[in-house]
């Protein structure tokens, strides 16, 4: 006999209903991608702006609502973006759109009346047009340069009525635009964190260097100094420890407080601080991602990590303490 409770009847067609609709939407997705054609190339020729100009995305309703998402998905994967309301684009807005941009308008119908204001303005300065539309005889779908038309999908709505299924495929249409132009353009995981430094995704790309002490807040001393001084230097840096280095500069160990410890004897201040010292310590890159570096951190249970460039010479340390202000995690 099967253990598993029983779902109550409403319970049971509210679960049906949502994946009716699911299933419907994927189904519209998977005809959307397989429809697919060189118009889709010929759109992103036409988007990929240069000259300081933008990718203007516009529609109405609920096309505008997917638009100002499909702006942001672009603006943030490095093409340059705005969202313009159709309507305020007719009561002046229609400056913000410049002769180095390209317009990429939405509309199911393509009859919006709305657009038609902005549509005529791109046609008589020559700027690239690309509408997304699910009539190619409408009005957007003749007057655009590149006509994207989605699948005839009904609505997954019961009623056939509510925007539904013709939206997800705007939305996803949208996306595949936006990564596609960014693998045209190789933008890189460095490129997104630029763009997102206060996003979890990028405190996630964040790099040692971002967050290093470098210069005079390393703590260094020379493999001869003796330990009395070399503890001046541990105590006025306040990491905890101090790296040892040789005539060249290249880092040949660390004293921590546990160095001190298994070395404390009257003779301690007066000895070298390369008899003290852990050889060949743990470091990291100022290239490596904060992420790696706090994870050397935490599986060695050590609070701080020396940054060495390719020659072995300290050029940085990292606490513990900066990646968790950093929120890296």
């Amino acid at each position: 006999m099967s253990d598993q409770t029983p779902i109550p009847a409403p319970e049971a067609a509210d679960l049906a209903s949502a994946r009716r609709l699911l299933l419907a939407e994927a189904e519209a997705l998977r005809v959307l991608a397989g429809g697919l054609d060189a118009g889709f190339a010929k759109a992103l020729d036409l988007l990929t702006v240069s000259g300081g100009g933008r990718v203007i995305v516009t529609g109405m309703g609920k096309s505008g609502h997917v638009a100002r998402k499909i702006a942001a998905t672009m603006a943030s994967t490095g093409t340059p973006a705005s969202y313009v309301h159709p309507g305020e684009a007719s009561h002046g807005d229609l400056g913000m759109i410049t002769g180095h941009d390209a317009v990429l308008a939405l509309s199911n119908s393509g009859e919006t009346a709305e657009l038609a204001d902005l549509i005529a303005y791109a046609r008589r300065f020559g700027i690239p047009l690309v509408g997304i539309t699910s009539r190619a005889g409408s009005t957007l779908a003749q007057a655009a340069d590149q006509a994207l038309i989605l699948p005839s999908v009904g609505e997954a709505c019961p009623m056939g009525l509510a925007p539904t299924t013709s939206t997800t495929m705007m939305l996803a249409l949208g996306d595949a635009l936006a990564i596609a132009l960014l693998e045209r353009t190789g933008f890189t995981p460095t490129d997104f964190q630029v763009f997102h430094p206060g996003g979890k995704l990028g405190r996630r790309l964040l790099k040692v260097a971002d967050l290093m002490h470098d210069g005079a807040a390393v703590p260094l001393v020379p493999y001869d100094q003796t330990m009395g001084e070399a503890l001046l230097v541990m105590t006025a840096k306040s990491f905890g420890c101090v790296g040892v280095t040789d005539p060249n500069g290249r880092l040949l160990g660390i004293v921590t407080d546990g160095d001190l410890r298994r070395h404390l004897d009257p003779g301690l201040l007066t000895r070298k601080a390369g008899e003290v010292m852990t050889a060949n310590p743990k470091t990291t890159r100022p290239t490596a991602l904060a992420a790696e570096a706090l994870h050397i951190l935490n599986t060695r249970s050590i609070t701080s990590l020396f940054v060495v460039d390719g020659d072995g010479v300290p050029v940085g340390i990292l606490h513990v303490h900066d990646c968790l202000r950093a929120g890296v995690a």
